[in-house]
């Protein structure tokens, strides 16, 4: 509803314009209609008349009244205030908010959707763990995050390729192979020749006794057998990173995340890209050698100082092949790149930026996107959890699914801005009652379905068409509340794209069940007033409409019983 109103102000201000009332060469920076804060102030309001008051030379609040006057003859406005210093307060009328209700049963799972993004290509790389073991609760919440942000760059326009890398390569995949390689010996961890940075799950044991009975996996299409030959490291790390992105995959199925791309960190290697990265840095000077060791000149792009890209020894630093790999999503179209990373990972952002700026290859400044998360703590019966049997140090993410189940845990890992801390509560996240939001939410469209079901049962027909002609009959002041939360789906998926923020669409979620639960709780539905119940009667299929539109942003299920 923004726009309508947003053009009848720039009419208004043409009127003036035409008046010599104000200057033609007119600038409107920070110029906004927004949802007015409380119900007694409209609406929506405007700023647009304090910031054109110097230009014309007047007072805000006397220019405001000057715009009021001019606004051009419509439909869509029952009065306008003027408030404050100058604030513009719009009162819509009702059939604005019942042309919205007459929208969604017309666009139905189209509601919501924009082509804002123009079909351009984004990568979003999400989750991205170390095949090194089950994915952990952190993990989890990168696979929510990234996940929804996918969902709603594809509702607003965006070609999305969902990618994952998986650093299949260096130090931590040694210690994986060599933790395998003595489970596969008999030794454990609480024996003293237990590797020193060994891994001591008991996942680790699982992977040994595979690879012992040549047992055979399939990760990303390729299948990969067991040689069985214990003193074979090189064939143990093949078949135990198989092994652990097979589990990995099973739990982001089972998570209701699937991915386009599969990425290997090796393959930056193999196909020369690690080197060729160097040569064209080299080229474009922005290198230099010092100690024996090979510099970048971040401190060129913004870098608080230069870092080392191949070290005296001639192994490379860990920001190299980051670089080599953002410049290979260039190089496969991505227009826009989005990468989703745990907060450790800060430190690291500015440097891979610098190497790409140094590429001098047309990659823009501020390329990539990154969105980091903050970790989660878990608690049960008022304690923190901090460990499970199976990883040995950590709590995984297949813990929680097969504590709360998937769309309890989607939820509560996506339900708080992602730079914050989380704390995840099981027995909340378990509990049928209206203190848990997920359960809350489902319960809203569970209801509806149930209103559907029961109407029939009683003899009476769902006319929509009627309902919809007769929408003037909605009029009481819950039915205004539950019209107003349903108007704001489409910019809130705008605003939750734009600003990379899935939560905004958790916290709305809760709300427009709220006033669902609130009309449900205050009004029969189904009453002897055929044109009055028609009208109700579209006005909770709507609500049914955008409760499950926005699940399914959050890739949540909307259940028709609970």
């Amino acid at each position: 509803m923004k726009e309508p109103l947003r053009e009848l102000v720039l009419q208004a201000i043409q009127a003036l314009q035409d008046a010599a009332t104000l200057p033609t060469d007119l600038s409107l920076p920070g110029f906004v209609i927004e949802r007015a804060r409380s119900r007694e102030h409209g609406d929506f309001a405007s700023n647009v008349a304090m910031l054109l008051a110097r230009p014309a030379r007047t007072k805000p609040r006397e220019l405001a009244e000057k715009l009021v006057a001019a606004l051009p003859a419509n439909t869509l406005v029952a009065k306008v205030e003027i408030a404050g210093p100058g604030f513009i307060n719009f009162f819509l009328a009702p059939g604005a908010y019942h042309a919205e209700v007459r929208r969604i049963l017309a666009e139905r799972e189209a509601y919501g959707r924009s082509a804002s993004g123009g079909g351009k290509t984004v990568g979003v790389e999400f989750v991205s763990a170390n095949p090194t073991g089950p994915l952990h609760v952190g993990h989890g919440r990168a696979a929510a995050i990234g996940d929804c942000l996918s969902r709603l760059l594809d509702a607003t326009g965006w070609n999305v390729k969902r990618e994952f890398y998986y650093n299949d390569a260096g130090v931590q995949i040694a210690n994986l192979a060599i933790s395998v390689q003595a489970r596969a010996h008999g030794i454990t961890p609480d024996g003293s020749n237990w590797p020193e940075n060994g891994y001591r799950g008991d996942y680790i044991a699982e992977v040994a006794r595979a690879y012992l009975d040549r047992e055979s996996v399939v990760a990303d299409g390729e299948t990969v057998t067991a040689a069985g030959d214990v003193d074979d490291l090189e064939a143990i790390r093949r078949f135990a990173v198989a092994y652990l992105r097979r589990e990995q995959d099973l739990d982001l199925q089972a998570f209701g995340v699937a991915f386009d791309t599969y990425f290997l960190e090796s393959s930056l290697y193999t196909d020369g890209k690690v080197e060729e990265t160097v040569r064209e840095l080299i080229a474009h000077g922005h290198t230099y050698e010092e100690g024996g060791a090979l510099w970048l000149r971040t401190t060129e792009f913004g870098d608080d100082k230069d870092r080392v890209m191949r070290k005296s020894d001639g192994t490379y630093t860990y920001f190299l092949p980051d670089v080599a790999y953002h410049l290979s999503k260039w190089q496969r179209g991505y227009q826009r790149a989005i990468t989703e990373l745990g907060s450790d990972h800060h430190g690291s952002l500015a440097r891979v930026k610098a190497g790409l700026q140094a590429l001098d290859c047309g990659i823009p400044k501020g390329w990539p996107e990154y969105v980091l998360h903050q970790m989660v703590t878990v608690m049960k019966g008022g304690e923190e959890v901090k460990i499970s049997k199976r990883a040995g140090s950590y709590v995984t993410l297949r813990d929680l699914i097969d504590e709360v189940g998937k769309d309890a845990t989607r939820y509560f890992l996506i339900s708080r801005k992602s730079d914050s801390q989380l704390v995840f509560d099981i027995d909340l996240a378990r509990s049928q009652s209206n203190d848990n939001p997920v359960y809350y939410i489902q319960y809203a469209h569970a209801r509806v379905c149930s209103v559907l079901r029961q109407a029939p049962e009683k003899g009476y027909t769902v006319d929509l068409a009627d309902g919809l002609a007769q929408l003037e009959r909605l009029d009481n002041e819950h039915e205004q509340i539950l019209l107003t939360e349903l108007s704001k789906y489409p910019e809130l998926v705008e605003a939750a794209a734009a600003n990379l923020e899935p939560h905004l669409v958790a916290a709305w979620l809760r709300e427009l069940a709220n006033a669902f639960h609130t009309y449900y709780n205050s009004h029969q539905f189904l009453v002897e007033d055929a044109a009055l119940r028609n009208a109700r009667l579209a006005l909770v299929v709507a609500t049914r409409q955008v409760l499950k539109n926005g699940l399914d942003l959050l890739g949540l299920g909307a259940p028709e019983k609970m």
